[in-house]
């Protein structure tokens, strides 16, 4: 007979009570155990059977689902799991939904239809760059992997470019890479000379471009949401394919321009989240 979870007279925040009788599912054991790997950064199957009371047979297959489904990785030479990349999509997008203003998202997601392109919103802390919200549809995919490296490759990307524009020779001096800096596709820019003077136009234009820099194939561009007292908050971008983008850039720019304005105005009247 199959029983049944029952959520009834639940407080916030508890975990649905069982029936009287009733055993944990499937689903409630697969979870104890990415709690139990997540806790220990990392565990062995032994030490995961003793921590949740399943029989080994039961954590092997379990694990074995969640190896699949890159939820956990097999450490081999140390005999245990740790969690998998997958975890970081769910991560991110928690972030997504509840680090990121309503009205801001909403912005967001009409560039993503104005502009016909996979759209972003970025935060910038110091030299780091955060990926927060992102829109995009089969018609219209981001890129991938997006998720990474943009620190690391500010010389590489719009969104980079917008915070290296940002920051004085000195700053910019300490962030880069010596030359030649790192290639990450056909259309890197390499030299510090040029990089500095297409920063230049950026500063002066807005607007942070790159053709095939980042991704071979791809372009993207990108504008500087600013705070009060113009201080650099973040950005807002769009990325596709080179064919995308081929024409119609004044277009595109003019939609970043005015969702830039918009979601920095949201900020600067310090409207609460």
């Amino acid at each position: 007979m199959t029983t049944e979870r029952t959520r009834t007279a639940d407080a916030p925040g508890e975990r649905p009570r069982l029936e009287h009788g009733a055993r944990p599912g499937s689903v409630h054991r697969t979870l104890e155990i990415l709690e139990v790997v997540a806790g220990r950064g990392g565990a062995s199957a032994k030490e995961i059977a003793d921590a949740t009371g399943l029989p080994l047979p039961t954590v092997y297959r379990l694990a074995r689902e969640l190896l699949d489904s890159d939820y956990l990785v097999h450490i081999r030479e140390e005999k245990r799991f740790e969690l998998g990349y997958k975890l970081h999509q769910l991560g991110v997008s928690l972030h997504q939904q509840i680090g990121v203003p309503r009205e801001v998202r909403a912005e967001v997601i009409a560039l993503h239809h104005a502009v016909g392109a996979a759209a972003y919103f970025a935060v910038h802390r110091g030299s780091q760059i955060a990926v927060v919200f992102t829109t995009d549809s089969p018609q219209w995919p981001r890129l991938r992997p997006f998720e990474f490296g943009f620190h690391e490759a500010a010389h590489a990307t719009a969104l980079g470019k917008i915070l290296l524009a940002n920051m004085t020779p000195a700053q910019r001096a300490l962030h880069l890479d010596p030359e030649p800096m790192p290639r990450f596709a056909p259309g890197t820019i390499t030299g510090h000379q040029e990089l500095t003077e297409q920063l230049d136009r950026v500063a002066d234009r807005g607007i942070a471009w790159e053709f095939g820099e980042f991704q071979d194939g791809a372009t993207c561009a990108a504008a500087a949401v600013r705070g009060s007292s113009g201080v650099l908050i973040g950005s807002v971008a769009v990325s596709g394919p080179d064919a995308r983008f081929a024409t119609g850039r004044a277009e595109v720019e003019a939609a970043l321009r005015g969702t830039a304005s918009r979601v920095s105005r949201f900020y600067r009247a310090g409207t609460p989240r």
